[in-house]
């Protein structure tokens, strides 16, 4: 088990460059293994839900190897098993999408139900009617889902709630189908057309990504191909609330201001200064901060992932801000941590109401998610004195070099191996 052990109370300054988007190198690093031909992706994450994923890829015959720092080399010819092993994919969410990867290319997917931060309710419901309406027969069994198709057919399938996670595993699994597959109420994030956009340079037939209707004809076979990951808006997101909350100018590389609208206009509505550049951002913080209400959407709303590190920013406002979840139900576990650090923060229901602004205080803390785990990193950051994060493993599925990139920005921060 690692700690960090956190000096807090320093401003920081300087430059720090985002990686490549975990939530878009997961299903990107999946759907290379469509193809019987090796793919090159760069600005590949090299955080531990990557090396989950391509672990899994591995066990499943495919050939994986990295080519370099934030370089991978994924060949799918050797791809020649159907079941998934049950103490990876159980280990992190996105390990489900191999199932859409199974079923295209192969026919037939065992895979145990998956697991991953524990953040409210997540069934797996809307990827199961996905396949179906391919025509898929599927069946649970014993914590696992099993599906089979001889041959899958390209149909209209409404994706409910518009769920990241099953648009992207019907998308793995119709590119292959016979036939035009019409994903109506799809997701619209960026990480869905970060996809759309590799396997169409591997020679799928897909429009529409970006949009709420995503068409996609069926081809026999596709090919490999080089790719980039985009940045990781939810880790540039965390960087730029990070600068905003110690009150120095911090400038994030490798960043998409269009990824991250209803963030950059909630910065700027409690009065963080923001200069964007086509790869930069910088924020800094000059004036005390107003409070604000929002809400978490679904993109291009304000994100649910960067709902807990923007909590923690408004615990300096001047007032009495709201935030209101309404994509997980179990968003708001880091809040009692917070409270340890002096925080005044009440949850009533799916709102934290929060009152400011609060000298927090160094204490130690858990993080139980990831994005909760961010969090509380910033807020130690921001306290007076010492505090000590445990629960790394949670924050380093997303966050790559962490410790490293905080340094860099002149905090006083440490991992330690307990």
């Amino acid at each position: 088990m690692d700690k960090l052990v956190i000096e807090g109370g320093r401003v920081l300054n300087g430059v720090i460059t985002a990686s490549g988007a975990k939530n878009s190198a997961l299903p990107v690093i999946v759907a290379t293994a469509l193809a019987e031909e090796e793919s090159l992706l760069e600005n590949v994450p090299h955080g531990t839900d990557v090396e989950h994923i391509c672990d899994i890829l591995s066990s499943l015959g495919v050939a994986v190897r990295w080519d370099g720092p934030g370089r991978l080399r994924i060949n799918g010819a050797g791809l020649n098993r159907v079941q998934a092993p049950y103490e990876l994919v159980r280990k992190m969410r996105a390990s489900f999408y191999v199932a859409g990867l199974l079923l295209g290319r192969l026919g037939e997917a065992v895979v145990p139900l998956p697991g991953g931060c524990s953040i409210g309710s997540r069934p797996v419901d809307y990827h199961i009617k996905g396949f179906e309406a391919l025509g898929a027969q599927v069946a649970l069994e014993h914590g696992y889902m099993k599906a089979y198709a001889k041959r899958l057919t390209g149909a209209k399938y409404y994706v409910s709630r518009a769920s990241v996670g099953a648009t992207i595993n019907t998308m793995l699994a119709a590119v292959l189908a016979e036939g035009t597959t019409v994903l109506e109420n799809a997701a619209r994030e960026p990480e869905v057309v970060d996809l759309a956009n590799l396997l169409n340079a591997m020679g799928a037939k897909i429009r529409g990504a970006g949009m709420d209707v995503i068409r996609i004809e069926g081809v026999k076979r596709l090919h490999g191909t080089e790719h980039e990951i985009i940045p990781d808006r939810i880790e540039v997101g965390s960087y730029l609330i990070l600068g905003a909350m110690t009150g120095g100018k911090v400038v994030v590389e490798n960043a998409m201001g269009e990824h991250l609208r209803s963030v950059l206009a909630s910065l700027g509505a409690i009065g963080v200064e923001i200069e964007e550049s086509t790869t930069a951002i910088c924020v800094q913080r000059k004036d005390r901060l107003t409070p604000l209400n929002i809400a978490t959407q679904q993109y291009p709303g304000f994100p649910t992932d960067l709902q807990a590190p923007f909590s923690v920013l408004l615990t300096q406002s001047d007032g009495v801000s709201t935030v209101r979840e309404t994509v997980f139900d179990g968003r708001f576990k880091y809040v009692d941590e917070l409270r340890r650090m002096g925080a005044d923060i009440q949850v009533e229901r799916d709102t934290a109401i929060i009152t400011g602004p609060t000298q927090l205080t160094g204490a130690p803390v858990e993080a139980t998610d990831l994005r909760g785990g961010m969090a509380l990193v910033i807020g130690a950051l921001a306290a007076e004195g010492k505090s000590e994060v445990i629960g790394l493993e949670h924050i380093d599925r997303g966050y790559e070099r962490l410790e490293h990139k905080l340094q860099n920005l002149g905090a006083c921060v440490q991992r330690i191996s307990v």
